[in-house]
């Protein structure tokens, strides 16, 4: 399930909060703390300097919150669409699923525009007729993503289904490689050297990992195909980069909410994803029903694919950039972990090298870009000016101390800000 992260430019109603200790522009303690400069500056009396020190814990509570959310929903994804494909007796129809999860989140998507209306449902229509057949033109802008992470989500099926969940987890972390790809050729955007090397570590340890799977590594079931499976990741990494450049490359600057974009997303995905099921298992739908095969293992997965998503869209601005790479690399940990003991993955040092690469490369490719030069500049910029000491009024207090950098302004973003959130 495809959903927008609240985090981005495109569909972020407001400014979320960055790392820990560090104030957002245009909060209160912010407004406060510029009067209290400006104030200083003019020599005019001195209001009261912003307490933070219940917001930064607070914050901190809300990164570690965001951190557990993104580790949990990551890997619990993952590992229960592998559980439920690999149960056996009756299996369940992907796209049937893929649908479902479409219509959850935009009946969610749409409660959450009538609570934002508070009930008011001639308010509701009124903005649902301006927002998306009004201004239609924004809308069929999401038609093109929409079709391609419909697409993506189906190929998810097909690649969790034909590997196992801690080979899937590493393997798909080529998205970020797919993704930075995109963003240099349709955004003109630049790597620094780090993240380029980092690129290439991923890539060879994911490489190292699908050597491994070809060499046979553990026993297979015979209605696995290792070959289809990468096929598939590889066809959904691509999809994935290129539908979450190509999102922020059109919609950049739209005024729509987080909720309005999902709900368009998951107009045009239901549509999208009854065409995909009527194409691909039209007839077998039409013969055995369309919930054919649904255990509790699988509304688990419908429902973790409709709301997970969802959930993550609201925490994720909480998290910083290393904060997000962190979370990766704790997801792969867990789901291989989960994965030795669910469906008994065997763990050689082959695959744990490949895995340790991808860790290491998601790491360091999350690490501020261009943080080291930065401070280097402050240091030899106040060097060349010389110390400065202030003259502190009698009986005033000191001004307070702020982070001399903002993470978010001097990063390169770990994946896309308008990506959607899976």
């Amino acid at each position: 399930m495809a959903a927008v992260g609240a985090g981005g430019s495109t569909a972020a109603a407001g400014p979320g909060v960055v790392s820990a200790g560090v104030l957002e522009p245009g909060t209160a303690s912010a407004e406060l703390l510029l009067t209290w400069e400006g104030a200083k500056a003019h020599g005019q009396g001195l209001p009261q300097p912003p307490d933070t020190s219940v917001r930064v814990p607070a914050h901190r509570r809300l990164k570690y919150i965001s951190l557990a959310v993104l580790v949990v929903q990551n890997a619990s994804l993952i590992l229960s669409i592998r559980y439920a494909r690999t149960l056996p007796g009756d299996r369940f129809f992907a796209t049937t699923a893929v649908v479902m999860a479409e219509v959850l989140k935009g009946l969610t998507c749409l409660l959450l525009l009538f609570a934002q209306k508070r009930g008011n449902v001639k308010h509701l229509i009124l903005f649902l007729h301006e927002a998306v057949l009004v201004q239609y033109v924004d809308t069929l802008k999401l038609a093109v993503p929409s079709l391609i992470y419909t697409l993506q989500n189906n190929l998810q099926y097909v690649a969790i289904s034909n590997l196992p969940a801690a080979t899937f987890q590493v393997t798909y972390q080529l998205k970020i490689l797919t993704t930075a790809l995109f963003s240099v050729l349709m955004l003109n955007r630049s790597l620094s050297r780090l993240q380029w090397a980092s690129l290439l570590l991923l890539f060879t340890g994911v490489a190292i990992v699908q050597a491994q799977q070809a060499g046979g590594g553990g026993p297979r079931p015979l209605d696995q195909n290792p070959g289809a499976g990468l096929a598939a990741v590889v066809a959904s990494c691509l999809s994935s980069g290129f539908a979450g450049v190509y999102f922020e490359k059109i919609l950049k600057g739209s005024s729509g909410s987080v909720w309005l974009r999902n709900l368009q997303l998951g107009l045009f995905g239901t549509a999208l994803g009854l065409v995909g099921l009527w194409w691909a298992e039209g007839t077998a739908v039409a013969s055995r029903g369309f919930f054919f095969g649904y255990t509790p293992a699988v509304w688990g997965v419908v429902l973790n694919q409709a709301f997970g998503g969802l959930l993550v869209a609201v925490v994720v601005k909480y998290a910083d950039n290393i904060l997000k790479g962190f979370a990766t690399s704790l997801s792969i940990v867990l789901s291989t972990v989960a994965s030795i003991r669910l469906f008994g993955f065997h763990v050689d040092p082959l695959f744990a090298l490949g895995a340790g690469l991808v860790i290491g490369a998601v790491y360091l490719y999350s690490l501020p870009r261009g943080a080291a030069k930065a401070i280097a500049a402050a240091s030899a910029s106040a060097s060349a000016s010389g110390p400065c000491v202030h003259q502190q009024p009698p009986g005033q207090p000191p001004p307070p101390q702020l982070s001399s950098h903002r993470g978010d302004l001097i990063t390169e973003p770990f994946l896309p800000k308008s990506v959607l959130v899976k």
